[in-house]
């Protein structure tokens, strides 16, 4: 999963995901415009294993994380008055060699690792199937990541949100799934055919809220969520602390 490279950006010209627009309007008599994103709805599922009391996430490489934090490492700090001729002439070829593309064999070295992009994810899909209902397309993307096969009349709905309001405001649907060993089919891993390669990962019970505060753990803020969500409405039925 963490071996990563031959990156090359390009800008995005087309794509089945993503649709940039910019929309004016007038807001209370004053001019305004936004640009924003046209992205598909989608569906998430936090998994409670009832056999091993622990919580069944998914982990994967996400090139968008991973763009960010090679970001942050171009950001250089201020050269220092006293800087020698030769320094700076070492940092202009650095410089250089920075803006060269990656297929123009930009260093190695300029990249973080590929464990900068991984991040700990609920179960999740895009809501792409026109002629299938939202608990159908969860029961499907458990079954291919997770590897679990659950009826959809067991999804519970949680909620539904709005995420990235600044940017896209693409509504997102959550589920509760309760499943056993016994429904435990295959090892998940997602679709390669869809280009998916997902890690399953189990999260104790009793772990569940440290893992969930724990900011040295990239996750999403639906993990987390989720996870306090089960403390205030399942956790009593199970009667084990989620160690808040």
């Amino acid at each position: 999963m963490e071996e990563i490279n031959n990156i090359e950006v390009v800008p995005c010209t087309e794509s089945d995901y993503l649709k940039p627009f910019r929309v004016h309007y007038n807001q209370n008599g004053t001019k305004k415009s936004w640009d924003f994103m046209r992205t598909h709805d989608s569906v998430s599922v936090l998994i409670f294993n009832t056999t091993s009391h622990c919580f069944v996430l998914v982990k994967q490489f996400r090139p968008a994380v991973y763009m960010c934090e090679w970001e942050k490492t171009k950001m250089q700090p201020p050269q220092s008055a006293d800087k020698t001729e030769e320094g700076a002439s070492e940092a202009a070829a650095a410089e250089s060699q920075e803006g060269q593309s990656a297929s123009e064999g930009e260093s190695s070295s300029q990249w973080p690792p590929a464990s900068a992009g991984v991040t700990y994810e609920l179960c999740a899909g895009l809501v792409d199937k026109p002629d299938l209902s939202l608990e159908e397309i969860a029961r499907q993307e458990v079954l291919e990541e997770c590897g679990y096969d659950v009826p959809a009349s067991k999804l519970k709905r949680i909620t539904s949100y709005r995420s990235g309001v600044g940017v896209t405001g693409a509504k997102q649907t959550m589920f509760y799934a309760e499943v056993s060993d016994d429904n435990c089919v295959s090892a998940g891993g997602g679709e390669p055919r869809e280009g998916e390669l997902i890690e399953v990962v189990k999260v104790p019970l009793h772990e569940a809220m440290t893992f969930a505060y724990d900011e040295r753990i990239p996750k999403t803020m639906g993990v987390i969520f989720s996870f306090i969500w089960f403390h205030n409405n399942m956790s009593p039925k199970y009667k084990i602390s989620t160690n808040v």
